[in-house]
């Protein structure tokens, strides 16, 4: 996986800058193989679902989250260099607040596995 591009689509992510993750994601996942394909898939699912959000799409929101949650769903606790579990459980949160039209959650950020922090480029 070209690392540039998924370090500055994970940056971007962190920044709320949801479609401009996903384009910078897009990149890396292009000639990404498995089991990064799946895994990047998954990661630009989740930009979009939080573009979709952004723009009041409510209903595309809540899919895009319940298909990268799927994907996302054969991945250790810890892939890439990503602490997996907060992103996990706030996408759950996200999802329950969505079905249930209440208090959204904090957007979520992606975290290292390593510090615990916000990753950046």
């Amino acid at each position: 996986m070209d690392s540039g591009p998924y370090l500055r689509g994970i940056a971007l992510f962190n920044q709320a800058a949801f479609f401009e993750s996903h384009e910078m994601l897009e990149d890396a996942w292009r000639d990404a193989p498995e089991p990064e394909r799946k895994f990047l898939q998954a990661l630009i699912q989740t930009a979009v679902a939080f573009h979709h959000y952004s723009r009041g799409n409510f209903t595309g929101a809540r899919s895009l989250l319940e298909r990268a949650l799927s994907n996302l769903a054969g991945y250790p606790g810890e892939f890439s260099g990503i602490d997996l579990e907060p992103l996990r459980q706030s996408m759950v949160n996200w999802q329950e607040a969505l079905d249930k039209g209440t208090a959204k959650p904090t957007l979520p950020t992606l975290k290292s596995c390593i510090t615990g922090k916000m990753m950046t480029d």
